[in-house]
């Protein structure tokens, strides 16, 4: 912001008509005087103190806003990491569960008897056998298989039924 302050004529600026003169036109007329021009009438072009202390509050003012914005990141991701961990162990505990089941039901000893009879280690009466993978199903009528599976429909009602175990069927 800077001002200029306009020099004022001289006492003999006008002209023998009386009329005023612009002072850039008077002779003799020096606008900065002999010696130069006067300082102290200029403003300061530069830096003051009040501009220097407005500067320096504004970068203390936004170094401690990134600061701030900092620890508050910080602290949002130190949260996530925790609130993930807490997950984690969550599902861990559930997994150390399972396998603790786990373990119960093979430290039995119907699974290790099971266990060994697939291994071909049963007891001295039994007879190890294995079935050939490439063999064919069973047909539905074989010897030791139901003719009707469970829960199967039925043809008829319960007295359709008992009739036709006492007497047979009516084909």
């Amino acid at each position: 912001m800077l001002r200029r302050t306009t020099p004022t004529p001289p006492e003999d600026a006008s002209d023998e008509t009386g009329e005023d003169r612009p002072p850039d036109r008077v002779p003799g007329f020096q606008p900065f005087g002999p010696s130069g021009p006067d300082l102290a009438t200029l403003p300061i072009a530069g830096i003051t103190q009040r501009r220097m202390a407005i500067l320096l509050g504004a970068l203390v003012t936004a170094w401690i806003v990134l600061l701030f914005a900092r620890q508050v990141g910080d602290a949002s991701a130190a949260s996530s990491r925790a609130e993930a961990m807490i997950a984690e162990n969550t599902v861990r505990h559930a997994e150390i569960a399972a396998l603790e089941r786990e373990l119960g039901r093979i430290q039995q000893r119907r699974f290790i008897l099971q266990q060994a009879r697939g291994h071909g280690l049963g007891g001295h009466n039994e007879i190890a056998f294995a079935l050939d993978p490439d063999a064919p199903p069973l047909p539905a009528n074989a010897p030791g298989s139901a003719s009707l599976r469970v829960g199967a429909p039925t043809s008829g009602g319960p007295l359709e039924s008992w009739l036709s175990i006492l007497f047979g069927s009516g084909d």
